[in-house]
């Protein structure tokens, strides 16, 4: 079966996959629901425990009626990218670096997700605008790394991503191409031998940051996926999100880390959660979050140990947080 009938047969409801979990379905939020779409592949849910409501992977993507809390200083732009949106579609924060929300969609929509608000209606360049973002990256010469993002940039066909790696590979000053993805993890079949054969004939190095945020989602598949991308030339981190209830305890932190070493990937991020709307049930005291890191220092190597961050609006790096 092809990728994109896969993605077409993916859970759009919360109550479809809570019945496919045998769980009651009163645990879901129509509301929340309909402000924004449950999506999740099968091969994602069928990695879930059935019967068990606080599976850490159901929890990320399960509508529900905390979403409505009208939490303090939660907004629906906390990172404040409208503000470095230089064109449609393009995000330049960062020196040396910009961000293009390369797709509007992604293959798994995960309820803290901090551009859940994001205006793509008015981000969706078209062919013009393409070229307007090509001959901004030709002209600022500062620029040497090229982040795809979205929703989710390996969602865009593979004919797409190929006359755009073509284009860039044309502007001197850039060097490197970065994918934030989530797709190896929650919908493998889509990294074919197409794809492969893309990401390994360009010249350009290859930053693939991931995002995983339980040592549940690894699986063979996703194990196997990774290998190949590696092989292709691929460099794999992974960026996770601290998250309430799903991974703020130490052995998931540790097995995270372990899983993903175990499948080529090295921990990049671990990040606070950015407050935005309809989030603020995941989110982690600080104070906890140190401790938690602490503990995560004094037990893994530090090339296992993530860097503990936050990104705050208007600073010129992401910000790292202290012992």
């Amino acid at each position: 079966m092809s990728w994109k009938k896969i993605l077409a047969e993916s859970f759009t409801s919360s109550h479809e996959l809570l019945k496919f979990l045998e769980l009651p379905v009163e645990t879901a939020s129509t509301v929340a629901d309909k402000q924004f779409k449950t999506r999740v592949p099968y091969s994602f849910a069928a990695r879930m425990q059935k019967r068990n409501p606080q599976d850490p992977l159901l929890l990320q993507v399960l509508a529900t009626d905390f979403e409505m809390d009208k939490a303090a200083n939660y907004t629906e732009d906390p990172l404040k990218e409208t503000e470095s949106n230089h064109l449609p579609g393009l995000i330049h924060k960062y020196e040396g670096r910009v961000l293009l929300t390369f797709t509007s969609i992604c293959a798994i929509n995960c309820r803290y997700c901090f551009r859940r608000h994001f205006p793509y209606q008015d981000n969706n360049p078209g062919q013009a605008g393409w070229k307007k973002v090509i001959d901004y990256l030709q002209q600022d010469k500062t620029i040497h790394e090229v982040i795809l993002s979205g929703g989710d940039p390996l969602l865009a066909s593979d004919n797409v991503l190929e006359a755009f790696i073509k284009q860039l590979e044309t502007i001197q000053h850039i060097k490197i191409l970065r994918f934030h993805t989530r797709i190896p993890i929650v919908l493998p079949e889509r990294i074919t031998e197409d794809l492969l054969k893309i990401l390994k004939s360009t010249s350009l190095h290859k930053v693939m940051v991931l995002h995983c945020n339980h040592a549940q989602e690894l699986d063979n598949q996703v194990k196997l996926v990774c290998q190949l991308l590696s092989q292709a030339g691929c460099t794999l981190l992974n960026q996770a999100v601290l998250l309430k209830g799903i991974n703020n305890h130490i052995d998931a932190l540790v097995n995270l880390s372990k899983s993903l070493f175990d499948c080529g990937i090295l921990p990049y991020y671990l990040h606070l959660l950015d407050k935005v709307l309809g989030a603020a049930h995941f989110d982690l005291p600080l104070v906890e979050a140190r401790k938690l890191y602490l503990q995560l220092q004094a037990k893994l190597p530090g090339y296992l140990v993530p860097k503990l961050a936050c990104e705050e609006p208007g600073k010129a790096n992401k910000t790292l947080i202290g012992n």
